[in-house]
């Protein structure tokens, strides 16, 4: 007797917030591959990762999903952090686990590969004849940006500054998908950075909390000082560096000088549009994950004058190669400023991390000239100064003046 075909297992895990033509064409692709579960987030984790609720509830999300032709079965993933799918899988055992570009993370991929299932990354692309969507682009845009530091970080805190002074050189951006633009709105598509992974979302929460979804009018040297102080009143015992606020607020490349004080004594700008389309054009982000809730960073700390010097210097380079758009001495001064982080607050890396760092450079084949991480503790996003741009990555979209409408 012949054994009954057995249909491959497709499993795909998310929040599905605001259902989308999108998100119907990503479960249409993904059933192609077999029958399809869905596993969604729960409020609870949603809540976690995103700090907010969702718009719609888990009972609402899971009502929709269930309706899609598309979808064998759904369910409420009862699990926490972003990989929120650990029991689920195991219990499923799918043949294939799908994600779409943005849902891409190495973390996942290295767990769902060691259960020896297929790991599948579809590309965003609408149904035939209709607008792209995503989630984001839904919801009421918001212009306040992030915030990246691409040397010297550490230098705004008092106990390291005293050392040595140095600088720290940051900028506000916005994150965009490489080669998607939404023609029909004739914006460009802007990313989410996750939270606690080192792109300034607790302060740019504060600058939401204080002004709404646009920087306030204004000198934005003084908005800067109005951010910094919102974020850290009388009686905080762990300040929170101004750097986040003034790169958050200020536009430009800024290059923030400190000399053992919470602000910087002195502060340059550079903004030109070739020195901005310079950066533009050879710093790309690859997803890591958050950090974890509980991680500590500041613990095993071993900061020196010696070490302290060298991130100064780093960073001094790093300003030196932004003036003269000189990738190759960029190259080197982010690493070394990267580098002399780590000699200080060793924790900010981990051998997990410092392997994805290996293996995304040997398949770069030299494209990666240089690198750091945007958070601490094997969390964040891995900022590439590269030569072209890099596949499955997120551009930087630095902002040149501040977004009032």
């Amino acid at each position: 007797m012949l054994k009954p075909f057995m249909a491959k297992k497709v499993m795909i895990s998310g929040c599905f917030d605001l259902l989308h033509s999108g998100h119907v064409q990503f479960f249409k692709e993904a059933s192609a591959y077999g029958d399809l579960y869905v596993s969604i987030g729960s409020d609870k984790n949603i809540s976690q990762l995103k700090d907010r609720r969702p718009t719609n509830t888990e009972g609402e999300r899971l009502f929709m999903v269930k309706a899609i032709r598309y979808v064998k079965d759904a369910f409420i993933s009862q699990e926490m952090g972003v990989l929120d799918l650990k029991k689920s899988i195991r219990k499923i055992k799918p043949n294939y686990f799908i994600v779409n570009t943005d849902g891409d993370s190495p973390k996942k991929k290295k767990f769902v590969e060691k259960l020896g299932i297929k790991y599948v990354v579809l590309s965003r692309t609408p149904a035939e004849g209709l607008t792209p969507r995503s989630t984001t682009g839904l919801k009421k845009i918001i212009k306040i940006p992030y915030r990246i530091d691409l040397a010297g970080g550490w230098l705004d805190q008092p106990n390291v500054s005293k050392n040595y002074p140095g600088s720290v050189i940051t900028f506000p951006i916005f994150g965009v998908p490489l080669k998607f633009k939404d023609k029909s709105l004739n914006i460009e598509r802007t990313i989410t950075f996750n939270l606690r992974s080192g792109m300034a979302t607790s302060t740019r929460q504060k600058a939401l909390d204080l002004w709404g979804n646009h920087i306030d009018k204004g000198d934005p040297l003084k908005l800067a000082k109005i951010l910094f102080a919102h974020e850290n009143p009388p009686g905080t015992v762990e300040v929170a560096g101004s750097q986040d606020s003034i790169g958050i607020v200020i536009p430009g490349i800024t290059n923030s000088l400190y000399n053992g004080k919470y602000w910087p004594e002195k502060i340059e700008t550079i903004n030109t549009p070739s020195t901005i389309k310079f950066l533009s054009d050879h710093i790309f982000l690859l997803p890591l994950t958050p950090r974890g809730q509980n991680f500590r960073v500041l613990e095993k700390t071993r900061v020196t004058k010696s070490g302290t010097k060298k991130l100064s210097e780093a960073s001094q380079k790093v300003w030196e190669a932004i003036k003269n758009k000189d990738i190759n001495l960029l190259a080197e001064g982010v690493t070394a400023s990267f580098r002399a982080q780590v000699a200080m607050f060793p924790l900010m890396t981990n051998k997990e991390i410092e392997q994805f760092i290996k293996d995304k450079i040997k398949e770069s084949k030299g494209n990666i000239l240089g690198y750091k991480l945007s958070g601490a503790g094997g969390g964040g996003y891995l900022i590439c100064i590269t030569k072209e741009p890099l596949p499955e990555s997120i551009r930087v979209k630095i902002m040149r003046e501040i977004i009032r409408d």
